[in-house]
């Protein structure tokens, strides 16, 4: 990681601070942060930009049970779950 120093004006620099402590991180987290964001919105000249994809879904079910199952399980009052394990 390389350390450099940047100069704001006290209006801005205030803004940041408020906006660190309400989030609870440093203002070298909120500068990178912002400069990242700022990377993915503007491409530099020669970069090919690729196209946002949302993330593949994982499964989160249960193991060793469908979709299905899943469903029937989830929608069992607690009676009914306390009757079928007897």
């Amino acid at each position: 990681m390389i350390r450099t120093q940047i100069q704001l004006p006290d209006e801005v620099f205030t803004r940041a601070k408020k906006v660190c402590e309400a989030r609870e991180i440093s203002l070298a987290e909120l500068a990178r942060r912002g400069i990242e964001y700022i990377l993915t919105v503007y491409s530099t000249p020669g970069e090919t930009q690729k196209e946002w994809e949302p993330p593949n879904p994982r499964r989160l079910g249960w193991k060793g049970l469908s979709d299905t199952e899943l469903k029937a399980e989830a929608q069992m009052t607690n009676s009914e779950r306390m009757a079928k394990h007897r």
